[in-house]
């Protein structure tokens, strides 16, 4: 990326050198306008990684509003009232109540623009292909396209909730749809430091197909979760519908499942670790297994606690992070190769780099 910002931070010197300092802020804007005009792979990481933390962010502000009872702060949809269309006091509801839900919908506008940002960049990226010639890469254009796709739907869902009252099956939807866009914005992540050369398998049949179970079991798992939230107390306001169903009873079935989940992680890194596998990938086991034991043990408490606010949003966190670490583990039992930038954005340097880079920041 360093070639591509020569000429602003080029531009900048020379004027000081002539006695008319260029503007730090237009030297920042000229750099951000290079590196999304002609993008390195380093700079949709970067993309990647900008939009995991807003969809992931997202995920636990929506959990915010179930949580302070702000599912119906804003009882109109796509207005927050049907006489305004920003946050407006609302009989029944507090103004918190109102802001709380109001400013989770601005916080989808960021969202957004963040995965229109990275859909630009994938499609103006260009990486050398087998013939030499920079090419486009349509595997992470469609990975990119998949995430202002999916959250155009997760407002269309968000309206039906709302005007639905809260039913417990649309809100169910609307997390487990939120769950799968951090997949694909994994996957993003992952794919645009690799080839696309065809996978080469860097551990036992067995285990990979342990890996895929795993997932599996956490899609589950979550599923399960979303049956417990839609049965239990904290519906986003008082007069929400509820699945009726014993709250004791779906409780143990997502806590059985959770266990199965368990048993699968701890099979799949007792696995990996006796069979060498790569370094990373064991390093990516533990940090599932660490992630899964805080989000266990936070699941308890928070139940026999009487399920305090508090508490349950960082389970909803907690999930979070426990489905990003099982996708690293899926991802880092194979291997394509590393992308190969083209010559023109001098970026040789970021293909050497990409290698010892594929994992989240700090996993490893």
């Amino acid at each position: 990326m360093a070639g591509n910002v020569s000429t602003p931070t080029g531009d900048a010197a020379e004027g000081r050198a002539g006695g008319s300092a260029v503007s730090p802020t237009r030297v920042a804007t000229a750099r951000l306008a290079a590196a999304l005009w002609t993008p390195s792979p380093r700079t949709l990481r970067n993309g990647a990684l900008a939009a995991l933390v807003a969809n992931s962010g997202i995920i636990v502000t929506g959990a915010a509003v179930r949580l302070t009872k702000s599912g119906l702060g804003c009882p109109d949809w796509p207005k927050c009232t049907a006489g305004s269309l920003v946050a407006a006091r609302t009989p029944g509801q507090t103004i918190v109540n109102t802001w709380v839900e109001f400013g989770n919908r601005l916080f989808t506008f960021v969202v957004m623009a963040v995965a229109v940002a990275v859909f630009f960049v994938a499609w103006r990226l260009r990486v050398r292909g087998p013939d030499g010639r920079p090419r486009r890469r349509t595997d992470l254009i469609w990975l990119a396209a998949a995430q202002p796709a999916g959250i155009v739907a997760q407002a269309v869902l968000g309206g039906i909730i709302v005007l639905t009252a809260l039913n417990p099956a649309t809100v169910a939807a609307h997390f487990l749809v939120s769950m799968a866009i951090v997949a694909v914005t994994v996957a993003l992540y992952v794919r645009c430091a690799e080839d696309v050369a065809p996978a080469r398998p860097l551990a036992r049949a067995d285990l990979r197909l342990l890996s895929g179970a795993v997932l599996a079991v956490a899609g589950l798992m979550f599923a399960a979760g979303t049956v417990v939230t839609g049965t239990g107390p904290l519906a986003g306001n008082a007069a929400a519908p509820r699945f009726h169903l014993p709250l004791e009873g779906v409780t143990q079935l997502h806590a059985d499942i959770g266990w199965l989940f368990a048993g699968l992680a701890v099979a799949l890194v007792l696995g990996l670790r006796l069979t060498g596998a790569p370094p990373r990938a064991v390093r990516q086991g533990f940090v599932l297994l660490a992630t899964m034991m805080a989000q266990g043990t936070l699941g308890y408490v928070q139940y026999f606690t009487g399920l305090p606010p508090l508490l349950v949003g960082l389970h909803v966190l907690g999930a979070v992070l426990v489905w990003i670490a099982a996708l690293q583990v899926f991802f880092s039992l194979r291997d394509r190769g590393i992308i190969t930038p083209t010559a023109a954005g001098g970026l040789s340097r970021e293909s050497r780099a990409a290698e010892p880079a594929r994992g989240m920041p700090g996993a490893g």
